[in-house]
């Protein structure tokens, strides 16, 4: 059996501080950061998808952080490709890998070591759904997709059409849903050893304000401006899915007040990390730990600190 590789890693909503204590960590355990975030793999995207800045690094190495091009449609098995290569680097060097992110797919696929396995395509059956999301819209899908396999459809969000479409087509030409196809290719191991912890808040109003204080700095760091440009230049199918660009359209374009937008914008963030918050909860490897539960930042990371070397991982 091939030999465990021991990594951290930090976990949780938008706007819980997982930056800033994944540095943390890594001064501490000698490590680097790999980003496990679906959208900061991007260029030209940093303050819609929250990108660590140069001063936010602290200097510690951050790896798979503002690479692809924004009309590239990248996908969870292009991502622990790459993942994998930058932890076995790290750990080559003779330091900690420390993942660090809030897209739980990503997550569970790269530490449950999930191999893809292409199932049979259905061109004509996939062009039927997608004609149907056009003319009925994306929720009948997704109302059959809860009817077929619930536990994959409660982690979909009604945007990610062809997610929704994927998992129909896969239980018609096999017969298995996605969550099951997922649990068996779980069976084939892992080489990968995580201690995982869980960012979460006790009470929700804590976390929605950092969220709306966060949407407003990202306002005055000059969000409108990075989607306008967005929008001239790049047509992906994939980096459109980052909160932010679509919300604030609608002012682009001349139809709607900024406020409006803005306040929009902070609801699909919200509604984001309770999705987020709903898929890590699922997980019961991962040690949560609440936010809101310590006086100062610091604090909290001493307790994590403690946590870890109490399971002699490092």
């Amino acid at each position: 059996m091939a030999e465990c590789k021991k990594v951290l890693a930090v976990v949780g909503p938008t706007a819980s501080g997982k930056t800033a204590l994944a540095v943390e960590l890594c001064k501490e355990f000698n490590g680097e950061v790999v980003s496990c975030d679906s959208m900061q793999i991007y260029k030209e995207m940093p303050i819609a998808t929250a990108t660590p800045s140069t001063e936010e690094m602290q200097g510690i190495t951050h790896h798979l952080i503002g690479f692809a091009d924004p009309s590239e449609n990248f996908n969870v098995v292009c991502y622990c490709e790459l993942a994998r290569k930058c932890i076995d680097d790290i750990i080559s060097r003779g330091k900690v890998p420390v993942i660090a992110g809030g897209t739980g797919l990503y997550f569970d696929w790269l530490v449950n070591n999930i191999q893809y396995t292409p199932e049979t395509t259905d061109s004509v059956y996939r062009r039927e759904l997608e004609q149907r999301a056009l003319t009925q819209g994306a929720q009948v899908l997704l109302d059959e997709l809860s009817e077929i396999d619930p536990e994959t459809a409660s982690s979909l969000h009604i945007n990610n059409v062809g997610r929704i479409i994927r998992a129909l087509e896969i239980y018609k030409n096999t017969g298995l849903t996605m969550s099951e196809s997922k649990k068996l290719s779980r069976s084939k191991g892992t080489d990968i050893q995580p201690f995982i912890i869980g960012l979460d808040s006790r009470n929700r109003d804590y976390l929605y304000n950092r969220i709306n204080t966060r949407v407003d700095k990202m306002i005055d760091d000059g969000l409108v401006d990075e989607a306008k440009n967005y929008f001239e230049k790049f047509s992906g199918k994939t980096s459109i899915q980052a909160i932010g660009y679509k919300e604030l359209k609608p002012y682009l374009d001349g139809e709607a007040v900024l406020s409006e937008c803005v306040e929009k914008l902070k609801i699909s963030t919200r509604h984001y990390a309770k999705r987020q918050l709903t898929w890590f909860r699922k997980n019961d490897k991962i040690h949560f730990v609440f936010i809101d539960e310590y006086e100062t930042f610091d604090s909290m990371v001493n307790h994590i600190i403690n946590l870890i070397k109490e399971a002699n991982m490092f």
